[in-house]
């Protein structure tokens, strides 16, 4: 009996281990994530790395359990439909969807794949999900609808004798008409009239900022893709004429927009990420709503303001996050 007894113990105890050993093997398993993106620039690239961080943080170390591809369209939507394509036949564990070009891109290739967009300004608007508390399907994900009210009220603060402000949008891109209209819906409010100036590619952007010249008092770039990707050209346009740009972004402060208040882009990547890895550990995704990114960041180019006319003042230079000299 006792010999019985002491086999039957080894023999449990033979199968606890090799349970334990067969969950560590599959906790160990390799996943592979997919990160698509509809163009490289500061905001972007920012949430991309955040991705990153929250998986390498969740214990997916890129190399070892986790394989973690990136691909930028490069500011094309044909490129983000055939990345889409590709990335639809690779069937990775999580596709992750940076910019609402790329994720329209993404959720029309595969309706099975796990999606987890970021960056997306109005999913619904841009008929990504159809009710943001509800996703349902494979998709869920994390909305930057910029702080607008917050934003146009640091402008008129800066520039209390602006009446006409300067939009420069991409009338192609979902996001970007929805923030234009919200726009125009909370200017009156702040006796400020709104001046649209459309470009549909990058190339156009420079022609569009320079119509506005002699027209506005300031001019504001929204979170559009296909306009900050020109940032540069737009910035010149402003330093020329000591006419003030601001954008919805703070990593364009960072590249000489006067000032905004936004969301650390990063930070977006890494509630994103940490969206990413409950659909990983087995949640589906359109059980998880979709949520806003979290925080707003005041952040102020000093010397752009002054290349640009801007005396910013001292009450706002104190409670600003970042002050770039």
């Amino acid at each position: 009996m006792r010999l019985r007894a002491t086999m039957i113990g080894s023999g449990l105890a033979l199968a606890l281990l090799a349970g334990t050993a067969a969950f560590a093997q599959q906790a160990q398993q390799k996943v592979t994530v997919a990160v698509t993106a509809i163009v490289e620039h500061p905001a972007l690239d920012a949430a991309r790395d955040g991705v990153k961080k929250a998986l390498e943080e969740a214990g997916y170390k890129d190399g070892a359990n986790l394989t973690f591809r990136y691909e930028s369209a490069q500011g094309s939507p044909a490129t983000a439909a055939q990345i889409a394509q590709k990335f639809a036949g690779e069937n990775p564990n999580v596709i992750v969807a940076i910019a609402t070009p790329s994720a329209q891109a993404m959720v029309t290739a595969t309706q099975t794949i796990p999606v987890v967009f970021t960056a997306v300004t109005d999913p619904v608007a841009a008929q990504i999900v159809k009710d943001r508390k509800a996703p349902g399907g494979n998709v869920t994900g994390i909305s930057d609808f910029s702080p607008l009210e917050a934003q146009f009220d640091l402008i008129k603060e800066l520039v209390p004798a602006a009446k006409k402000i300067g939009v420069v949008f991409n009338p192609g891109e979902a996001n970007s008409v929805a923030l234009l209209n919200a726009v125009k819906a909370l200017a009156p409010a702040r006796s400020l009239q709104i001046v649209e100036a459309s470009a549909g590619r990058t190339a156009d952007v420079s022609a569009a900022a320079q119509s506005l010249v002699g027209k506005v008092d300031a001019i504001y770039l929204p979170t559009d893709n296909t306009i900050i990707s020109a940032l540069g050209t737009v910035l010149a346009v402003g330093a020329d004429n000591k006419l003030p740009v601001f954008t919805g972004d703070t990593e364009s402060v960072q590249k000489g927009s006067v000032a905004s208040i936004g969301f650390d882009y990063f930070q977006v990547g890494v509630e994103t990420g940490a969206v990413v890895v409950r659909v990983l550990k087995g949640e589906k995704p359109g059980t998880i709503p979709v949520a806003n990114a979290s925080g707003s960041n005041l952040v102020i180019n000093a010397k752009a303001a002054a290349a640009m006319g801007v005396t910013v003042p001292p009450a706002v230079l104190a409670r600003a996050k970042q002050v770039i000299n």
